[in-house]
């Protein structure tokens, strides 16, 4: 096996121990495996992330959902994101519970679950993301309507944080306005006689920054998958306010071919790199249609028996390249570490490239084998 993915399931479980530890006993945990658990095996993070004790599972699209349901997951499953209308049966046959932003999707549902049963939905509120989810002055009436549907729960109420992540101080304050607009949503459902279920706001930034958002549940997403993506310098946060948590994924493969490259030669595609001294360059099996990203070309170093080593010319789809100086001691067959383990870990990788650690771990195909260990 060459190219591989080593998910560290010890970590990851420090990690949730991590996040119960900040947020108190009393509050539940909702564990997203969106995103094929943002690359790192939906099904094995979700089983390993039950016993740990958390209450339920996220999802963006109703198939995810449904591979939980076949792989024999009964916890909770909320739905992210709108399903499409053909998608409804589905839901309803897997019992996920959908996120609802108006009447004509409550309607949907409703429509569609059997005499002998209730479907149990969430209400979501659009305080200030922009993207899926009722106004704030609609919100009571969306309960009102969810609560007359013979064939529905109410059984939560929610919304997304923006900007929850950023400790600039007029984000932070964005972030306060919405979730005063959530709990003034929520008051007027309560001051009606509804039950609005479990509240729940706190995404991975708010976690770490927002206390007073925890409420009956958080949803941390990468901050339990390791990385915080917050300003750890920052004097508004201060270290005292993050989590120990470690990145969970780590990235291997391994040299398949050394060969000689003379003085004025050029490696890969574009001519991009050409040798400045006669020199060797290995061959390592790894390139980004297994989700290192072509960006990183010319920018990045593998680390390989403890050593760093840059990468010569533009990564290719399924190989790149990279430059052991004239004398190196690297063997054939020698493991390669791309991200994570001993060398810089996906955040460090995607701020080479511009993006975030979620575009690194998300994109990383599924052709390349995940490997569990504790």
């Amino acid at each position: 096996m060459r190219t591989k993915a080593i998910v560290h399931l010890d970590r990851f479980l420090r990690n949730i121990e991590a996040v119960k530890a900040r947020i108190g006993g009393n509050r539940r945990i909702c564990l997203p495996v969106k995103a094929n658990a943002y690359g790192h095996g939906a099904l094995e993070i979700a089983k390993t992330g039950q016993k740990a004790g958390v209450f339920c599972l996220g999802v963006g699209t109703v198939p995810e959902g449904t591979e939980l349901r076949k792989g024999g997951i009964q916890a909770p499953v909320l739905l992210f994101t709108q399903s499409h209308p053909a998608e409804i049966p589905e839901i309803v046959k897997a019992d996920l519970i959908p996120f609802i932003s108006d009447k004509w999707y409550a309607n949907a549902l409703n429509d569609q679950v059997t005499e002998n049963k209730k479907l149990s939905v969430h209400i979501k509120i659009d305080t200030g993301m922009g993207r899926v989810g009722c106004q704030v002055e609609e919100a009571l009436d969306l309960a009102r309507f969810i609560v007359s549907c013979p064939k529905l729960e109410l059984a939560g109420t929610t919304t997304h944080f923006a900007v929850s992540d950023s400790a600039d101080e007029i984000d932070r304050e964005y972030t306060k306005l919405q979730f005063s607009r959530f709990n003034e949503a929520v008051e007027a459902i309560k001051n009606a006689g509804i039950d609005p279920g479990l509240l729940h706001t706190a995404n991975s930034g708010a976690v770490v920054l927002h206390k007073e958002t925890w409420l009956d549940m958080v949803r941390p997403g990468i901050l339990i998958y390791g990385y915080k993506n917050i300003y750890e310098n920052s004097e508004s946060v201060g270290n005292h306010e993050l989590p120990e948590i470690k990145p969970v994924m780590e990235l291997q493969t391994a040299v398949v071919l050394i060969k000689k490259i003379k003085k004025g030669e050029s490696v890969s595609y574009g001519r991009t790199w050409i040798a400045p001294n006669d020199t060797l360059i290995a061959i390592l099996p790894v390139g980004y249609a297994d989700g290192f990203p072509r960006l990183a070309s010319n920018k990045w170093q593998v680390v390989i028996n403890g050593k760093s080593y840059p990468l010569a010319g533009r990564i290719c789809m399924d190989q790149c390249c990279i430059d052991l100086g004239p004398d190196s001691d690297v063997k054939r067959w020698d493991e390669a570490v791309i991200f994570g383990g001993n060398a810089p870990d996906a955040a460090v990788l995607a701020a080479k490239v511009g993006t975030i650690p979620y575009e690194i771990t998300c994109n990383i195909n599924s052709r390349v084998p995940r490997i569990y260990k504790y």
